[in-house]
This record gives structure tokens, C-alpha cells and sequence, in this order.
């Protein structure tokens, strides 16, 4: 079933779309990211232009992330003082990235940028999670315990003057810093259509040093409010939201992430882990061969 798509400005199969969707929420129910660092990149190899998939894959974070900040609140798991100086910081680097978005779309390298971006993210953020996934599975062969985590703030949060007492995740830091993390975030948002949490969630706990009861609750809630206010902010600046694809991944995604939830419960972490950093260097390879790859003939002409 083929539906077009106004601002993409091309015919997609409705039904791939939606099971993509469903893909991304699968993982988002089984690891707990909100998938939106996989939509974009997976939307542009099916043939989506980048800045659709980018601006797109923002407002299907937001729908994504309702029910789980809901979910959390219920169980005292976000911690609203630190999630309130983590948006305000999205906001304003979702500005900032509008910006820098208009400027790359102005100069033609857009396209080139958010693809150059998603390699090297993806790269790095799964090979780190192969190299822990395979650590953590070789200990336990050897039946040796598991390194307990020092929770601490980096040295570097402990230097930014003024101090607030964030109660929930039993902090005392500078606002400045989840100031300054939401505003690298908010760039994100607005530039590769992500949420972030797959970046907040590590830094609030290893540079931050907050607790882990509040982490995903937390990041969750910072996730909403930025990616409603980027894709507002595509609307209304670079008309890049397409609401019809946008309404197709969310069908998939809500469907697949209650799946996702359930096979979570049933299945060890560790290697739901390494599954996922096995599947998120695959798209990397696949985006850098996207860049690198030129075919023999660039044109080709068939006569009939």
C-alpha cells in the first residue's frame, strides 16, 4: 500500500514504514532508548532525504515517550528539579541547532552532515557497548562477580561554581551542568531527530553521578518536553516535519514497544545488550558505505 509523503515529496509503501516503526519500538520496549537514534538513520537508507527523516523522527520520539514518563512518575522514579534545568537546557540548544541546521541546509551540506554525524555516533557508541557487553559475558564464563560502579559526579561537575541540592537523585552540583548537557542534547534533537537518551542516560550517570533509580525516568521526562519543543521548532522554521510518516512510525513504534517490554522480562540483559551493538555498528557500517561507496557509473541509461 503506497502512501505519498507531502514534504518528503516521494511515494513510500506504508506498510514498511510501520514495521519499521515497529522495529524501533521493539528495541525501545527491550533496551530502554527511545529509538530515535535508529529511525533516522534507517528511515535515510530506505531513501527518506535526511532532513525529513531528521525533523520526522523528533515528533515520533515524543509520542514514544508519553506513556514511559507516566510509568515512571508513577513510581517516584524522575526527578523533576534535575529534569526542569535538563530541559531548559534542551530548549535552548534546540535553538542553537535550529540555527546551525538552517545555516548547513543554506550551504547544501546538510544532508552530508547528519550522515557523517550518525557514523561516527553510532560507531562509537557501539563499539563501546560491544566492548562492555563482551566484558560482561567473558567474566561471567570465568564466574568472576561483576566490577561494582563508584557513583560520583566527574571532577569536572565538581568544579562549575554554584551548588544546588537535587534531593531525588541525591545530588549537590552546579546546575550548570545538566545546563549544559541539555543544551549538547537539544543540538542533537534538532540536527539527527534523536531523543539523546542513548548519550543522557551514561552521562547522567557517570559524569553526573546520579542515581540509577531516576536516571531513565529523568531522562525520559527531559526527552519529552525537548523533542515536542524541536519538532515545533522544525514546523515553524525548517518545514521539514512530514506528519504522515511521522504518524506511520508511531503506529509501529507504540505497538512495538509494549512487545519489546515483554520480551525484555524474559530474556538477560547482557545479551539484549550485545545484540543491540551488534545492530547499531551494522547501521553504522551501512550508513559509511552510503558515504564512501561510489558505483562504476554514477548515471546509467537503459534504452528500451
Amino acid at each position: 500500500m503506497d502512501l505519498y509523503l507531502p514534504i518528503a515529496n516521494l511515494s513510500v509503501n506504508a506498510l514498511v514504514i510501520v514495521a519499521l516503526g515497529l522495529g524501533v519500538g521493539l528495541l525501545s520496549g527491550m533496551f530502554g532508548v527511545g529509538g530515535g537514534f535508529l529511525t533516522t538513520p534507517l528511515l535515510i537508507v530506505y531513501g527518506i532525504p535526511p532532513t525529513v527523516a531528521a525533523a520526522s523522527a523528533a515528533s515520533q520520539v515524543t509520542g514514544a515517550s508519553v506513556s514511559g514518563v507516566f510509568a515512571h512518575l508513577r513510581r517516584n522514579g524522575v526527578d523533576i528539579k534535575m529534569g526542569v534545568v535538563l530541559v531548559a537546557g534542551g530548549i535552548l540548544g534546540s535553538i542553537a541547532g535550529a540555527v546551525l541546521f538552517r545555516l548547513l541546509q543554506a550551504s547544501g551540506q546538510i544532508d552530508t552532515t547528519i550522515a557523517i554525524l550518525y557514523v561516527v555516533m553510532l560507531g562509537s557508541i557501539g563499539g563501546m557497548m560491544l566492548y562492555e557487553s563482551v566484558t560482561t559475558l567473558r567474566a561471567q564464563a570465568l564466574g568472576k562477580p561483576p566490577k561494582a560502579r563508584r557513583r560520583r559526579h566527574h571532577p569536572l561537575v565538581a568544579a562549575l561554581p554554584l551548588r544546588w541540592r537535587f534531593y531525588r537523585s541525591g545530588l549537590y552540583i552546579s546546575p550548570l551542568a545538566p545546563l549544559l548537557l541539555g543544551f549538547a542534547t537539544g543540538v542533537l534533537t534538532i540536527l539527527l531527530g534523536v531523543g539523546g537518551g542513548f548519550i543522557l542516560v551514561p552521562a547522567m550517570l557517570y559524569l553526573l553521578g546520579m542515581g540509577a533509580q531516576v536516571v531513565v525516568g529523568t531522562s525520559l521526562f527531559q526527552i519529552l518536553f525537548v523533542t515536542a519543543w524541536a519538532t515545533m521548532v522544525h514546523a515553524t522554521t525548517t518545514k521539514a516535519v512530514d506528519i504522515v510518516l511521522a504518524a506511520l512510525l508511531l503506529v509501529g513504534s507504540v505497538i512495538g514497544a509494549q512487545l519489546g517490554a515483554q520480551f525484555a522480562q524474559k530474556a538477560k540483559p547482557e545479551y539484549l545488550r550485545l545484540l543491540l551493538a551488534i545492530m547499531v555498528l551494522l547501521v553504522a557500517v551501512r550508513m559509511f558505505l552510503g558515504l564512501a561507496w561510489r558505483p562504476d557509473e554514477i548515471f546509467s541509461v537503459e534504452l528500451a
